[in-house]
Protein backbone atom coordinates (compact mmCIF):
# COMPACT_ATOMS: atom_id res chain seq x y z
CA UNK A 1 0.00 0.00 0.00
CA UNK A 2 1.42 3.56 -0.83
CA UNK A 3 -0.07 6.55 0.27
CA UNK A 4 0.51 10.52 -0.36
CA UNK A 5 -0.69 13.22 2.00
CA UNK A 6 -0.08 16.94 2.03
CA UNK A 7 -0.42 18.75 5.19
CA UNK A 8 -0.97 22.47 4.62
CA UNK A 9 1.00 23.81 8.00
CA UNK A 10 0.44 27.79 7.02
CA UNK A 11 0.54 30.13 3.92
CA UNK A 12 3.42 28.95 1.81
CA UNK A 13 4.73 26.03 4.72
CA UNK A 14 3.52 22.52 3.52
CA UNK A 15 4.19 19.34 4.71
CA UNK A 16 4.30 16.31 2.71
CA UNK A 17 4.46 12.44 3.62
CA UNK A 18 5.20 9.93 1.35
CA UNK A 19 5.20 6.18 2.17
CA UNK A 20 5.52 3.08 -0.18
CA UNK A 21 4.83 0.07 0.76
CA UNK A 22 4.43 -2.34 -2.17
CA UNK A 23 6.76 -4.42 -4.00
CA UNK A 24 7.55 -2.12 -6.77
CA UNK A 25 8.11 1.41 -7.10
CA UNK A 26 5.88 4.15 -6.91
CA UNK A 27 5.64 7.82 -8.28
CA UNK A 28 5.02 11.40 -6.83
CA UNK A 29 4.48 14.24 -8.44
CA UNK A 30 3.52 17.78 -7.28
CA UNK A 31 4.06 21.05 -8.86
CA UNK A 32 6.06 23.21 -6.25
CA UNK A 33 6.03 27.14 -7.22
CA UNK A 34 9.50 29.19 -8.17
CA UNK A 35 11.34 30.06 -5.60
CA UNK A 36 10.72 27.80 -3.00
CA UNK A 37 13.17 25.90 -0.55
CA UNK A 38 12.97 22.02 -0.46
CA UNK A 39 13.63 19.73 2.71
CA UNK A 40 13.68 16.02 1.91
CA UNK A 41 13.69 13.55 4.53
CA UNK A 42 14.86 9.62 3.52
CA UNK A 43 14.02 7.84 6.59
CA UNK A 44 13.66 4.34 5.10
CA UNK A 45 14.64 2.71 2.31
CA UNK A 46 15.76 4.92 -1.29
CA UNK A 47 13.82 7.24 -3.34
CA UNK A 48 15.05 9.22 -6.17
CA UNK A 49 14.18 12.66 -7.60
CA UNK A 50 14.03 13.26 -11.13
CA UNK A 51 14.64 16.73 -13.10
CA UNK A 52 13.61 18.08 -16.62
CA UNK A 53 12.21 14.94 -17.37
CA UNK A 54 13.83 12.51 -16.99
CA UNK A 55 17.35 14.47 -17.77
CA UNK A 56 18.79 13.98 -15.08
CA UNK A 57 18.00 12.67 -11.13
CA UNK A 58 19.47 12.86 -7.59
CA UNK A 59 19.54 9.89 -5.27
CA UNK A 60 17.73 10.24 -1.52
CA UNK A 61 18.99 7.39 0.45
CA UNK A 62 17.98 6.26 4.11
CA UNK A 63 18.90 8.40 7.22
CA UNK A 64 19.99 11.30 5.02
CA UNK A 65 18.30 14.77 3.68
CA UNK A 66 18.16 16.76 0.59
CA UNK A 67 17.96 20.90 0.53
CA UNK A 68 16.77 21.84 -3.11
CA UNK A 69 16.74 25.64 -3.67
CA UNK A 70 16.73 27.24 -7.13
CA UNK A 71 15.25 30.96 -7.27
CA UNK A 72 15.80 31.12 -11.07
CA UNK A 73 13.48 28.14 -12.17
CA UNK A 74 10.69 25.64 -11.15
CA UNK A 75 11.96 22.67 -9.54
CA UNK A 76 8.73 20.50 -9.83
CA UNK A 77 8.54 17.78 -7.30
CA UNK A 78 8.76 14.07 -9.24
CA UNK A 79 9.71 11.55 -6.63
CA UNK A 80 10.41 7.85 -7.25
CA UNK A 81 10.23 5.79 -4.32
CA UNK A 82 11.54 2.52 -3.88
CA UNK A 83 9.24 -0.38 -2.22
CA UNK A 84 9.44 -0.60 1.47
CA UNK A 85 10.24 3.45 1.71
CA UNK A 86 8.84 6.57 3.85
CA UNK A 87 9.63 10.01 3.16
CA UNK A 88 9.19 13.42 4.84
CA UNK A 89 9.43 16.72 2.80
CA UNK A 90 8.71 20.26 3.61
CA UNK A 91 8.20 23.07 1.25
CA UNK A 92 8.52 26.32 2.44
CA UNK A 93 8.64 30.17 0.72
CA UNK A 94 12.24 31.84 0.98
CA UNK A 95 10.31 34.65 2.46
CA UNK A 96 8.15 32.98 5.18
CA UNK A 97 11.54 31.02 5.97
CA UNK A 98 14.02 34.01 6.44
CA UNK A 99 11.34 35.78 8.73
CA UNK A 100 11.73 32.32 11.09
CA UNK A 101 15.89 32.49 11.06
CA UNK A 102 16.61 36.74 9.94
CA UNK A 103 18.58 37.16 13.22
CA UNK A 104 20.45 34.16 12.31
CA UNK A 105 20.84 34.69 8.65
CA UNK A 106 24.44 34.45 8.70
CA UNK A 107 24.44 30.82 10.25
CA UNK A 108 22.88 29.39 6.95
CA UNK A 109 24.75 29.52 3.27
CA UNK A 110 21.91 30.00 0.81
CA UNK A 111 20.35 32.77 3.00
CA UNK A 112 23.41 35.21 3.00
CA UNK A 113 23.06 38.23 0.66
CA UNK A 114 25.55 36.80 -2.11
CA UNK A 115 23.80 33.32 -2.38
CA UNK A 116 20.37 34.59 -1.72
CA UNK A 117 19.91 34.96 -6.08
CA UNK A 118 21.63 31.39 -6.60
CA UNK A 119 20.96 27.57 -6.54
CA UNK A 120 21.56 25.56 -3.56
CA UNK A 121 21.81 21.78 -3.30
CA UNK A 122 23.09 19.95 -0.32
CA UNK A 123 22.96 16.42 1.02
CA UNK A 124 23.61 15.95 5.16
CA UNK A 125 22.70 13.11 7.41
CA UNK A 126 19.97 12.45 9.59
CA UNK A 127 20.95 12.75 13.12
CA UNK A 128 19.34 10.95 16.01
CA UNK A 129 17.30 13.70 17.03
CA UNK A 130 15.76 14.22 13.88
CA UNK A 131 15.03 11.07 13.20
CA UNK A 132 12.88 10.45 16.57
CA UNK A 133 10.63 13.74 15.00
CA UNK A 134 10.64 12.23 11.75
CA UNK A 135 9.14 8.94 13.09
CA UNK A 136 6.45 10.43 15.12
CA UNK A 137 5.27 12.43 11.59
CA UNK A 138 4.57 8.31 10.53
CA UNK A 139 3.24 7.35 14.12
CA UNK A 140 0.77 9.44 14.99
CA UNK A 141 -1.54 8.49 17.23
CA UNK A 142 -3.40 11.57 18.84
CA UNK A 143 -6.75 13.24 18.56
CA UNK A 144 -7.40 14.04 14.99
CA UNK A 145 -8.62 17.43 15.58
CA UNK A 146 -5.31 18.40 17.04
CA UNK A 147 -3.24 16.63 13.96
CA UNK A 148 -2.30 20.01 12.52
CA UNK A 149 -1.65 21.16 15.02
CA UNK A 150 0.70 18.41 15.92
CA UNK A 151 2.56 18.29 12.52
CA UNK A 152 3.03 22.28 12.82
CA UNK A 153 4.86 21.79 16.30
CA UNK A 154 6.72 19.03 13.98
CA UNK A 155 7.88 20.58 11.41
CA UNK A 156 9.22 23.49 13.14
CA UNK A 157 10.86 21.44 15.47
CA UNK A 158 12.34 19.29 12.56
CA UNK A 159 13.61 22.89 10.67
CA UNK A 160 14.95 23.65 13.83
CA UNK A 161 17.10 20.66 14.49
CA UNK A 162 18.45 20.63 10.64
CA UNK A 163 20.04 23.51 11.38
CA UNK A 164 21.48 23.26 14.69
CA UNK A 165 25.11 22.02 14.47
CA UNK A 166 24.95 20.35 17.64
CA UNK A 167 21.84 18.83 17.46
CA UNK A 168 23.28 15.64 18.73
CA UNK A 169 24.08 16.74 22.24
CA UNK A 170 20.98 18.39 22.56
CA UNK A 171 18.28 15.28 22.40
CA UNK A 172 17.17 15.84 25.80
CA UNK A 173 13.90 13.80 25.95
CA UNK A 174 15.83 11.02 24.97
CA UNK A 175 19.75 11.29 26.16
CA UNK A 176 21.25 8.08 26.15
CA UNK A 177 20.16 8.34 22.09
CA UNK A 178 22.90 10.70 21.88
CA UNK A 179 24.72 7.56 21.05
CA UNK A 180 23.80 6.42 16.91
CA UNK A 181 24.95 2.97 17.76
CA UNK A 182 21.76 3.18 20.31
CA UNK A 183 19.34 4.44 17.72
CA UNK A 184 20.74 0.84 15.46
CA UNK A 185 19.68 -1.51 18.25
CA UNK A 186 16.29 0.20 18.59
CA UNK A 187 15.79 -0.04 14.77
CA UNK A 188 17.30 -3.53 15.25
CA UNK A 189 14.87 -4.20 18.00
CA UNK A 190 11.87 -3.18 15.52
CA UNK A 191 13.34 -5.16 12.79
CA UNK A 192 13.03 -8.09 15.26
CA UNK A 193 9.48 -7.80 16.30
CA UNK A 194 8.30 -7.74 12.62
CA UNK A 195 10.04 -10.70 11.67
CA UNK A 196 8.87 -12.64 14.43
CA UNK A 197 5.05 -11.15 14.92
CA UNK A 198 3.80 -14.58 15.31
CA UNK A 199 5.37 -15.23 18.07
CA UNK A 200 7.48 -11.96 19.61
CA UNK A 201 9.79 -12.25 22.08
CA UNK A 202 9.49 -10.84 25.50
CA UNK A 203 11.21 -7.54 26.32
CA UNK A 204 13.27 -9.19 28.37
CA UNK A 205 14.78 -11.46 25.42
CA UNK A 206 15.12 -8.81 23.11
CA UNK A 207 16.88 -6.09 25.35
CA UNK A 208 19.25 -8.71 25.84
CA UNK A 209 19.08 -9.43 21.80
CA UNK A 210 20.01 -5.92 20.86
CA UNK A 211 22.37 -5.02 24.01
CA UNK A 212 20.30 -2.59 25.77
CA UNK A 213 18.98 -2.45 28.94
CA UNK A 214 15.12 -3.02 29.37
CA UNK A 215 14.58 0.30 30.65
CA UNK A 216 16.64 2.12 27.43
CA UNK A 217 14.69 -0.27 25.12
CA UNK A 218 11.30 0.43 26.06
CA UNK A 219 12.48 4.83 26.13
CA UNK A 220 14.28 4.57 23.28
CA UNK A 221 11.21 2.53 21.17
CA UNK A 222 8.67 5.09 22.31
CA UNK A 223 10.79 8.28 21.31
CA UNK A 224 12.02 6.91 18.13
CA UNK A 225 8.50 4.83 17.17
CA UNK A 226 5.93 6.90 19.35
CA UNK A 227 4.86 3.54 20.59
CA UNK A 228 5.10 0.84 22.95
CA UNK A 229 7.07 -2.03 21.13
CA UNK A 230 3.56 -3.67 21.85
CA UNK A 231 1.82 -0.88 20.44
CA UNK A 232 3.67 -0.56 17.54
CA UNK A 233 3.97 -4.55 16.98
CA UNK A 234 -0.52 -4.75 17.13
CA UNK A 235 -0.80 -1.52 14.64
CA UNK A 236 1.40 -3.69 12.29
CA UNK A 237 -0.09 -6.75 12.85
CA UNK A 238 -3.79 -5.48 12.40
CA UNK A 239 -2.34 -3.49 9.12
CA UNK A 240 -0.96 -6.83 7.84
CA UNK A 241 -3.82 -8.54 8.43
CA UNK A 242 -5.80 -6.28 6.49
CA UNK A 243 -3.96 -5.99 3.12
CA UNK A 244 -4.39 -10.11 3.53
CA UNK A 245 -7.51 -9.83 3.25
CA UNK A 246 -7.99 -7.28 1.27
CA UNK A 247 -5.62 -9.96 -1.19
CA UNK A 248 -8.44 -12.38 -1.07
CA UNK A 249 -6.37 -15.05 -0.74
CA UNK A 250 -7.16 -16.08 2.67
CA UNK A 251 -10.11 -16.15 5.14
CA UNK A 252 -10.41 -14.96 8.31
CA UNK A 253 -9.02 -17.62 10.49
CA UNK A 254 -6.15 -18.18 8.01
CA UNK A 255 -4.99 -14.44 8.44
CA UNK A 256 -5.41 -14.91 12.46
CA UNK A 257 -3.02 -17.45 12.22
CA UNK A 258 -0.42 -16.17 9.84
CA UNK A 259 -0.17 -13.04 12.69
CA UNK A 260 -0.11 -14.99 15.44
CA UNK A 261 -3.74 -15.45 16.96
CA UNK A 262 -4.63 -19.07 17.93
CA UNK A 263 -8.29 -18.63 17.94
CA UNK A 264 -10.15 -16.62 15.98
CA UNK A 265 -12.39 -15.30 18.76
CA UNK A 266 -8.71 -13.07 19.17
CA UNK A 267 -8.15 -11.93 16.12
CA UNK A 268 -11.25 -10.70 15.53
CA UNK A 269 -11.65 -8.53 18.76
CA UNK A 270 -8.11 -7.17 18.13
CA UNK A 271 -9.13 -6.12 14.58
CA UNK A 272 -12.18 -4.93 16.11
CA UNK A 273 -10.54 -2.93 18.49
CA UNK A 274 -8.27 -1.29 15.54
CA UNK A 275 -10.63 -0.95 12.63
CA UNK A 276 -14.32 -0.36 14.89
CA UNK A 277 -15.46 -3.16 12.14
CA UNK A 278 -15.18 -7.36 12.74
CA UNK A 279 -12.85 -8.71 9.89
CA UNK A 280 -15.82 -10.76 8.10
CA UNK A 281 -18.18 -7.04 8.06
CA UNK A 282 -14.83 -5.67 6.77
CA UNK A 283 -14.40 -8.54 3.81
CA UNK A 284 -18.45 -8.03 2.81
CA UNK A 285 -17.85 -4.53 2.30
CA UNK A 286 -15.00 -5.04 0.31
CA UNK A 287 -16.91 -7.24 -1.75
CA UNK A 288 -19.49 -5.02 -2.01
CA UNK A 289 -17.21 -1.91 -3.31
CA UNK A 290 -15.68 -4.02 -5.94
Amino acid sequence: MSSFEEISIEKDFILFRFQNNENEKVTFQKKIPQGLIQFHFGLKGKGKFIFNQGGYSIDLNEEKSMLFYNPQKELPLHLELHPNSWVISIVISIKKFHGLFSSEAEHIPFLSEENKDRKYYKETNISPSMAIVLNQLFHYHLNPSIKNLYYKGKAYELLSLYFNRSEDANVEQCPFLIDEENVLKIRKAKEIVLENMAEPPTLEVLSEQVGLSLKKLKLGFKQIYGDTVYGFLFDYKMEYARQLLDSGSYNVNEVGLKIGYSTASHFIAAFKKKFGITPKKYLLNLNVNM
